[in-house]
């Protein structure tokens, strides 16, 4: 059955939804062109019907991996198993695999919710609007469980790459990791992997959390003519995913590096009881270069 879709449009931009695909973000496009502004899904991505092989897809009740087969809850133990057939560790939450409704839209504007099981009871929203180049994502949780559980947000967009592609990111350290794909300590950040002004992405794999994050970065498509002015609320920790000889990268607010829930201290996740809710929300703002 063809996958519905949501199309949403403001002054300067056009983005598709897909509520049944893990409120997966499908295609955001520049109005006067049609440039992707999100890594292109075509016909074939949006037949596979994965969240992984369209543009962006909200990260929850956690981001990234989670190793030891599951975690501590106050409650005794939360048992996970691997949740896609290409990773042996269970992987972004529950969220991007389930189904969600629509509970009102307008011609700019989608709010999208999900009543989740598993692998706890949790609800979820996720409002999207369109304003003038700009595309706001809110993403708000409330825990339905008796018992109390763990919470990390996110979201995973993938965006176009070129051998032009620079990204500015100001960080204070990074998790480094071992052939686990898991975190092992925070480090300094090394001179390559340094951001603080326009830097040209690494072409040897990246894939880890950098911490200290003021929340704002700028992704600059010069041969395209534009740049993405991002910010997030809710997020200090932003996940750079840059593999090797691919034409996408992924850029990804989350609230908490990855396997957090194995870390000393918990980094970046809230313990909720039943009621109790967390947000967190991402802009990308579309601007034109000068000349």
């Amino acid at each position: 059955m063809p996958t519905t879709l949501l199309t949403l449009r403001d002054s300067l931009t056009q983005l598709t939804l897909a509520p049944e695909l893990g409120a997966s973000l499908v295609n955001w496009v520049r109005l006067s062109d049609g440039l992707p502004l999100l890594r292109h899904s075509d016909e074939q991505a949006l037949a596979a019907a994965n969240p992984r092989r369209l543009a962006c897809y909200p990260l929850l009740p956690w981001s990234n991996r989670i190793g030891g087969g599951g975690f501590a809850t106050p409650a005794g133990w939360q048992a996970l198993s691997a949740n896609t057939e290409h990773e042996p560790l269970p992987i972004h939450g529950s969220a991007w695999q389930q189904s969600w409704q629509v509970v009102d839209m307008t011609s700019d504007s989608a709010n999208l919710q999900l009543e989740c099981q598993s692998p706890f009871p949790y609800r979820a929203n996720l409002h999207v609007r369109l304003s003038d180049g700009c595309l706001r994502l809110t993403l708000h949780a409330t825990h339905l469980g008796a018992q109390a559980a763990w919470y990390g947000l996110g979201f995973h967009p993938y965006l176009p790459r070129t051998a032009h592609t620079r990204l500015q990111a100001q960080a204070g350290g990074v998790w480094l990791c071992g052939e686990d794909k898991l975190s092992s300590h925070c480090s300094g950040l090394p001179a390559h992997w340094n951001f603080e002004e326009p830097t040209l992405l690494p072409q040897q794999l990246v894939d880890n959390a950098f911490t200290q994050w003021p929340g704002s970065a700028r992704i600059i498509q010069a041969d395209a003519g534009y740049q993405l002015v991002c910010e997030a609320q809710g997020s200090d920790i932003f996940l750079l995913f840059c593999p090797e000889a691919q034409h996408f990268f992924c850029f990804e607010p989350v609230t908490h590096p990855v396997n957090a829930h194995h870390l000393p201290g918990r980094p970046g996740l809230q313990l909720l009881a039943q009621g109790q809710s967390c947000q967190m929300s991402f802009t990308l703002r579309y601007q034109a270069l000068a000349g």
